[in-house]
């Protein structure tokens, strides 16, 4: 019998998540950062360490976000788990019989219920309570280290990239040229990160962009007010 190999995304959930939201992240609070700074008036010399420095602790404070929160959220799986391991330890057959009830739940007969229930238990009693009663997997378990490299990673390249069109435009075309370029690298990210996840490109990118260019605007706003006060 040929092997049929399905190929799912959701394995990619955890670093893809971190990823995107690190380099949108990037894009706009830099482009925003650097709008509102030239929309003050600042010299192009101001904006670019302005720039650099809200991409160098941005990364820093994106990877130390994301630590701590998945990092919250591991410590509650492994909390869980012992919590189960104590349980199946002093009760087994309760323990059982809640596995069994989980099967019958989800329309297994009462008999084949406690069949797969009682296989699964001699095989890793705790795995199979892991994923079918707290809902924790291998694939979507929490990891912080991957999370906040991904993060500090992708920021740090999507705030790269208003600081590259600030080197090559001149000062009077800055706002402009930042502004449609952040729109496209945003746009492009919602692309890719729908492909990656098999979403809809259009919801993705009309997603980012949106958000991104209400959060330009805003800054654009902010920095004028000051500018001219």
């Amino acid at each position: 019998m040929a092997r049929h190999i399905e190929r799912h995304r959701t394995d990619r959930v955890g670093w893809l998540r971190a990823a995107v939201l690190g380099a949108n992240d990037g894009i706009v609070s830099t482009a925003s950062l650097i709008i509102g700074v030239l929309a003050a008036g600042a010299s192009s010399e101001s904006v670019m360490v302005a720039g650099i420095a809200g991409l160098v602790a941005g990364a820093m404070s994106m990877a130390a976000g994301e630590y701590v929160s998945v990092s919250s959220q591991a410590d509650t799986e492994n909390s869980d788990l012992d919590r189960e391991r104590k349980e199946l330890a002093e009760d087994p057959v309760h323990e059982l019989e809640e596995l069994t009830n989980i099967y019958i739940h989800r329309g297994l007969d009462a008999e084949l219920a406690r069949n797969v229930a009682k296989q699964l238990t001699a095989k890793d009693a705790l795995a199979a309570h892991a994923r079918d009663e707290l809902g924790i997997s291998e694939t979507l378990k929490a990891r912080p280290v991957q999370a906040a490299i991904s993060s500090a990673l992708t920021f740090a390249v999507g705030a790269f990239l208003p600081l590259l069109v600030i080197m090559l435009f001149p000062p009077s075309l800055q706002i402009v040229a930042v502004s449609l370029s952040s729109l496209v690298f945003l746009a492009l990210l919602g692309a890719l990160s729908a492909k990656a996840g098999g979403a809809s490109m259009v919801r993705a990118t009309s997603r980012v962009t949106g958000w991104g260019a209400l959060a330009m605007a805003l800054t654009a706003g902010v920095g004028s007010v000051f500018g001219v006060m």
